[in-house]
């Protein structure tokens, strides 16, 4: 990571995320189980976890924020629940079905390839499984896509890979996931661009 990346980026993310603590918040209370958190970058929803999580596994490609992210698993309660991993969505180091909660919190918008990492989600995956996610996607409203599509290439330096204009819901679903049990929702306190969100509960086909 670079100076930005690692020192004036972070904070500025804490930032602009904390109007979503409390979605966040509702969203990993529900995890249950078995859990795996794609993207535990520095470990904010750590302390969310309920009882129900009784193992959680925390993903993450960057070093850094990895080592920030046991600071927050030292903080969490019962913190001996908690594994922490360098690894890569792309290519999960576990094998078929051995989650009962995937989640998925901020994280799409980043990974090189959303295909790919939806496709590894479900697969570890168990059938009985639930994909938990909160992520902001591609406008429904043209106007606003079209600048998404504009701005995307100066916001995804800035921003550290983040992309605006992501199809996400239908990333999912061609993994095989069925999102009945999921909303597409405007977030009144995140500016227009960002504004569109994707929440719930996914699972499997």
């Amino acid at each position: 990571m670079g100076f930005y990346s690692e020192r004036i980026f972070p904070p500025l993310l804490d930032r602009a995320t904390r109007a979503l603590y409390r979605d966040r918040q509702r969203l990993i209370r529900r995890a249950h189980g078995r859990v795996l958190e794609i993207g535990v970058g520095n470990g904010a929803n750590l302390p969310l976890y309920g009882d129900d999580a009784s193992e959680v596994h925390g993903l993450e490609p960057d070093a850094t924020l990895l080592a920030r992210a046991g600071r927050a698993r030292d903080q969490a309660a019962s913190p001996e629940r908690f594994q922490l991993l360098q690894g890569d969505a792309h290519q999960l180091p576990y094998p078929d079905g051995y989650f009962d909660t995937v989640v998925a919190c901020l994280v799409l918008c980043t990974i090189p390839d959303p295909a790919r990492a939806a496709r590894e989600m479900r697969r570890v995956l168990a059938d009985h499984g639930q994909l938990l996610v909160l992520e902001h996607i591609a406008s429904q409203r043209p106007r606003i896509h079209r600048w998404q599509q504009r701005i995307n290439p100066v916001w995804r330096h800035l921003a550290c890979g983040c992309q605006l204009d992501r199809p996400t819901a239908e990333t999912l679903a061609a993994a095989g996931f069925d999102l009945t049990d999921t909303r597409v929702f405007d977030h009144p306190k995140i500016p227009a661009l960002v504004q569109e969100f994707l929440e719930g509960t996914a699972r499997p086909r």
